[in-house]
């Protein structure tokens, strides 16, 4: 049975999608011929690449897959947020908009992003939030001390373990880590 919440998400997909097409720019010439006109240069904020998986960019955030939901899309798009926040234990906790963030806290802050949670969780809640198993889109990894999520194939977490960077802090992380111990929830439908 498909929920309310997933049939508002495929609409407000379909809503963007078509603001999207209504908004290329084009002008008319004299004899009838449409041509259209170069949109002005504007700063990419919600960067997308074609296909179906997120890319690390160079900066450290990432572009959401162009076939991705848009819940999924706005999940990612959020998360580039924190990229480069320092790390706190209980950063998150109370409210989603804090000055650092702990593992939870990204992981909320990314999936309030995309309208799939309403109140921050700690890491014990997320190992019984949702769906049991791995999700086709989003998976979130918890235990009682730890939690991170893999978003269109990309890591979302605040601990550097598998990355040679070792920067700590939410970092979209280029390799995947263990998942030994961890219990994978994903939101209803993604």
């Amino acid at each position: 049975m498909t929920s309310t919440r997933s049939v508002l998400r495929t609409l407000a997909l379909a809503v963007a999608l078509s603001a999207t097409a209504a908004g290329s720019a084009s002008a008319q010439t004299g004899g009838g011929i449409t041509l259209d006109t170069p949109a002005a240069p504007t700063t990419v904020t919600n960067p997308t690449v074609p296909g179906s998986v997120a890319v690390l960019q160079d900066d450290g955030t990432a572009a959401a897959p162009a076939l991705a939901p848009l819940a999924v899309q706005q999940a990612i798009w959020a998360a580039n947020k924190l990229i480069g926040k320092p790390y706190r234990y209980g950063g998150g906790h109370r409210r989603f908009n804090d000055t650092a963030y702990d593992c939870s806290g990204t992981v909320s802050f990314a999936l309030h992003g995309g309208d799939l949670l309403d109140t921050p969780l700690d890491s014990g809640s997320f190992m019984n939030w949702e769906d049991a198993g791995v999700g086709q889109w989003i998976t979130v990894y918890a235990n009682a001390g730890h939690a991170f999520t893999v978003i269109a194939g990309l890591r979302l977490d605040t601990s550097a373990s598998g990355d040679p960077s070792g920067d700590k802090g939410p970092r979209w992380r280029p390799v995947l880590r263990t998942t030994k111990g961890f219990k994978a929830r994903h939101p209803d439908g993604y």
